[in-house]
Parts: C-alpha cells; structure tokens; sequence
C-alpha cells in the first residue's frame, strides 16, 4: 500500500471531490496517478490558493481518503472549475477537518521526506500535481495529526458543500 498527498487548489474541486467521492485528474500523464491502486491512502491536501485568499488561508492537510477503484478514463470529461478532467477514481473520505481548518503543511515541512529541499520558494514547487507519493513515515505523521481534529468525513461534508459557493464569471463594465 502507497500514501500520497492529493492535492487541491481549487474550491470548486474540493467541493466536487466531497459530493461525489471521486477524484478526477487532469489529462496530463503523470506516474503517480498511473501508478495509483485500490487501497493507497491519499491526505488531502488544500493549497494556500484553494480558498481564494493566500494571505490569510494555508497549505493545509484536511482529510484522509482511501482508493476504492483504480484510475480509470472518462467516456467524456469532467470539468471542473473550467478545466477539463479526463480519468479518475472512486474515493472512501474517512476523516475531514472541519472547514477552512486541518492541518498546517508549513511548519511540519523540516520533518517531510516528501520535502527533500526545504528552502521556501523550492519546496511548493512539489504542490503543483495532483498527487505527489510520500513515505511511510510523512504518511504516519500527517495521519497523526490530522486524527488530533479531524471527524468523521460524512458529519463535515456538508458544512463544506454548504460554505463552498462557485466562482462567478466577473461581468465587464461600461
């Protein structure tokens, strides 16, 4: 069995991944989604830009989510927050924190093997794919910690689906 980081940084795809039990990938080929099987635990991760407001949100662990399929193409995509999504797979959401809280990822950065070098402008770089493998050891931590504040994913889902309003196209002026 593999951990990983799943990660979002859009609200939108947070909210999809929540109602739905899914998380869909972008058409991109990347190893790690091939690579994905049924029973990988996934931390769900939301980034700093997620919630639409980086200087006051925070790359946050916020969940942990178990494979329940393989990853699998779409007969048609996904979209989701204007961007297409051609595969994915079927989610268990065990825990969740409840929202716009988790885990913050910043100051458990010096302890991550996923983290290799920590500078501060170097290691988000890591936070640009969907999922990024992590180690036994970082999966054992994270899920340590998230367990401190997390709750039974099915009680916070709706707090998320309620509080999560889509973007609104910005109309022009005259």
């Amino acid at each position: 069995m593999s951990s990983y980081l799943l990660i979002l940084g859009e609200r939108e795809a947070v909210a999809w991944v929540l109602r739905e039990s899914r998380m869909a990938f972008p058409p991109r080929s990347r190893r790690e989604v091939a690579k994905l099987k049924v029973g990988d635990d996934m931390l769900i991760v939301t980034t700093r830009g997620c919630w639409h407001d980086p200087k006051r949100d925070r790359t946050r662990v916020i969940g942990l989510a178990e494979a329940t399929t393989s990853v699998v193409a779409y007969d048609e995509p996904v979209k989701i927050a204007g961007r297409d999504f051609t595969r994915g797979c079927e989610l268990n959401i065990e825990m969740l924190a409840p929202y716009l809280t988790g885990i913050e990822l910043v100051p458990l950065i010096p302890q991550l093997d996923a983290f290799p070098d920590k500078r501060e402008g170097v290691w988000p770089i890591r936070l640009r794919r969907p999922l990024l493998e992590i180690s036994n050891a970082d999966a054992q931590l994270l899920r340590q910690e998230l367990t401190t504040i997390s709750r039974d994913a099915a009680t916070v889902i709706p707090e998320y689906l309620a509080s999560i309003r889509p973007i609104q196209p910005r109309t022009r002026r005259k």
